[in-house]
């Protein structure tokens, strides 16, 4: 099942994102007593980031990952968790035993081996298992890359690992990154997608022939609940 609500701009879809989550969430605790929510950066999540830190809620039964992050500290500019961390986290006082972040700041093979251990204590898998987050948020760049999945990656197409470092050539940058299979098996997956630069994409996405190497977001077709996110810029280009 796949939808996309197209809202103003960039912060009402940032909001829409935030209730469609927080409905998400609340399901979850009611069957299971916690929830998991995997959570992207850049520019577009640091506003819904925002709205989720002022919203009341029970933070103490959400456990926060990253879809990826880059191989930094978690004091640089470019960490997805100091986004996270300084519009969400820490307003929102969540638990920091809740928040398993990716050690950017170790050899990139050490830190995806050590976050793929984790992931694995937390939902308490056995061999070959994959994760089901009740909720994961991606976004997309203009090139169609999600999480850090980037046009030609062979990761792509790697189903049964749960994550990897990769590298990302464009931005000449080691990255950690959830892969395809953690990906698909998702229970609630939401794109929050802003500005103009995405049209190309957002078309791709959706009118072209399915092919995730050349359109890594298209892999949400694969998905079992998917919900698109969008602005007016955006969206522009969708029939």
């Amino acid at each position: 099942m796949s939808l996309h609500t197209v809202s103003p701009d960039p912060q009402a879809a940032a909001n829409a994102c935030a209730e469609y989550i927080f409905r998400m969430l609340d399901a979850a605790i009611s069957a299971r007593g916690r929830a998991s929510l995997a959570v992207s950066g850049g520019s577009t999540p640091k506003l819904l980031f925002q709205k989720m830190a002022a919203t009341p809620f029970e933070w103490e039964r959400v456990h926060l990952f990253f879809v990826d992050e880059r191989c930094v500290p978690p004091t640089d500019s470019a960490s997805n968790y100091k986004l996270a961390h300084d519009n969400w986290i820490a307003p929102a006082k969540i638990p920091a035993a809740n928040v398993h972040r990716v050690i950017g700041e170790i050899a990139p093979a050490e830190a995806a081996q050590r976050y793929v251990a984790e992931i694995r204590e937390f939902f308490g898998l056995s061999d070959g298992a994959m994760p089901h987050f009740d909720i994961l948020h991606r976004g997309m760049g203009p090139d169609a890359h999600t999480a850090s999945l980037f046009p030609g990656d062979p990761l792509i197409d790697d189903r049964k690992g749960i994550a990897a470092a990769t590298f990302a050539k464009k931005f000449n940058q080691w990255r950690v990154t959830l892969l395809p299979g953690v990906l698909l098996a998702a229970l609630n997956t939401v794109f929050l997608v802003a500005g103009a630069d995405k049209v190309e994409a957002l078309h791709s996405v959706f009118q072209e022939k399915y092919d995730p190497q050349k359109f890594p977001s298209q892999l949400a077709k694969d998905g079992e609940s998917v919900a698109w996110f969008l602005d007016e810029a955006a969206a522009q280009g969708l029939a």
